[in-house]
């Protein structure tokens, strides 16, 4: 998918895919490293969650990502690790 360009509702990609004003919901986070995972999903970062990406930073890394009524801005390569359904 070219840069700038919406996905299809019901895609599956990565967090760090979706572009300003996407939404998606999360479906699985892929790490190994176990305490990093606990730490996202401390942040409210849990499967079924939806997400909205609100602003990226102009090179592309931080983004900031809004859920549950706050924003928080990760990395894009944190962003990666997550994997998202596109919604509406």
């Amino acid at each position: 998918m070219k840069k700038g360009h919406h996905h299809s509702i019901g895609e599956m990609i990565t967090l760090d895919q979706l572009i300003k004003g996407e939404r998606a919901r999360v479906s699985t986070i892929h790490t190994p490293d176990h305490v990093f995972k606990r730490r996202l999903m401390d942040m409210g970062i849990t499967e079924g969650v939806q997400i909205k990406i609100k602003k990226i930073a102009p090179l592309g890394d931080p983004i900031d990502i809004e859920l549950r009524g706050y924003e928080l801005c990760l990395r894009k390569r944190d962003l990666a690790m997550i994997e998202v359904e596109v919604i509406k």
